[in-house]
Order: C-alpha cells, then structure tokens, then sequence
C-alpha cells in the first residue's frame, strides 16, 4: 500500500481538490478506506468506495474470516477462534508464543468467568504451567489470573480487570493484528495516529506562536483559524 504522503505535498499545483490545510481530498479518503479494511469494517468500505471512488488492494472479502476471528474472541469464544485461525494460517500461532499464551490465558478466564473452577485448574496445569515453564512473564500473568479463584468474588478481587470486557478487546486486538502481518497488511489503521499527532502539532503551535493557523476540531471535524488568546492587561 503506498505512502500517505508518497505523492505531491499539500498545497501543490497538481492538487485539484483539497481538504483540511491543503490536503488532498483522495489522500483523506485512502486515510478513511485504510481505516476501514484494518478494523475490518466491510460494509462501510464497499460503500464508502462506491460513494468516493476510492479502491484499496486488499481483498474485502478476506476480511470477513478476520472478522469472525475477532468476534469469537469477543465474545469469549475463544477456542473457536483457534480454530479458526489455525483454518486460516496455521503458522500465525505457531510462530508468536506471546499471543499463543495470551489466547490461552484468555480461555481460563473464560472458564473461571464461567466457575468451572475444576476445569480452569486442569486447563492451566496441562496447557498454561509448560508455557509458564519456558517464560517467567508467563508465569507471572499465569499466577496472576489464577490468583482469580482465591475469592469468592472474582469480580470484586484485587484482579478484577482480568475479567472485563477490554481483556476481551485487548486479546482480540492483539490477535487481529497477527493476521493482518501474516497477511502483509498494516497492523495498526494510520488515522488515529495521525490525529494524535495532528492534536499535538495544534497544542504545539498554540503554545509557541501568535500567529494564526487552521485548527481542526476532533470531535466536530469542523476547521478555523486559531491563534492563542491575548493575555488582557491590568
């Protein structure tokens, strides 16, 4: 996939449509699509390219078996979307032991969410402690997750997050990325990176000069011409 910035800087003469600050409308737009495709939004980018005429190289239809994977995990479906990786490249988790272990990690939470106390112990002696063997990181999240059926109430322990709903996405997210690298795609969408680093310019700029500049609003997308305040006298 091509560079963002590959073609002529904002503001050239061969620009014939610009956005925000002089930009290309269509480098916007492969901005936009690229997000889409990475967060394996199908529907939106097939309707975004058909609105904005903007394509992407990727496969749309590749990414419904990322998408179902990403569920799963979700949902806490987490031996089905083993398999289903595996259906899909069985190499991904045979060559990263860190997100092996975590998917399994991930998989006794489950069972211990669920109170399957016997079952989560069985789990994490025949699968997690020969991980932990070979890895004290592991062992050490694994002591830490089994530190969940000390109490009675996992969800009120000490390690409670362990049973909330963004180690579910953290697990997914982590999985996705793989599969998206075993399948030469960026791991991570570029926008939201970008408008951190757009956030930052305007602070920035802000702090350091009395000029005015465009300044676009993140939460509105709504752009105007900012300098900082004057300070009133006395």
């Amino acid at each position: 996939m091509k560079d963002f910035w590959s073609e002529d800087g904002p503001g050239s003469s061969t620009s014939s449509k610009e956005g925000f600050a002089g930009v290309k409308k269509e480098r916007m737009n492969r901005l936009i699509m690229n997000f889409f495709v990475t967060e394996g939004y199908v529907d939106a980018a097939r309707e975004f390219e058909r609105e904005s005429g903007t394509t992407t190289e990727v496969n749309l239809e590749t990414i419904k078996d990322r998408m179902l994977i990403r569920r799963a995990v979700q949902k806490g479906e987490v031996e089905d979307a083993i398999d289903r990786v595996n259906d899909l490249n069985p190499e991904i988790l045979e060559h990263d032991s860190k997100l092996f272990f975590h998917l399994q990690q991930q998989r006794l939470i489950e069972l211990i969410r669920g109170k399957e106390v016997d079952k989560a112990l069985l789990f994490a002696q025949e699968y997690l402690a020969p991980l932990g063997e070979e890895n004290p990181q592991f062992l050490e999240e694994l002591e830490r997750t089994l530190a969940l059926l000390a109490f009675e109430d996992p969800a009120s322990s000490p390690v409670s997050d362990l049973l909330g709903v963004q180690r579910r996405q953290q697990a997914a997210s982590e999985l996705n990325s793989a599969i998206l690298h075993a399948q030469c795609q960026e791991k991570e969408p570029r926008l939201p990176n970008l408008l951190k680093l757009l956030q930052w310019s305007q602070d920035r700029l802000a702090d350091i000069t009395d000029a005015s500049f465009p300044k676009m609003d993140l939460q509105t997308g709504d752009t105007r011409s900012a300098s900082p305040a004057i300070p009133m006298l006395e």
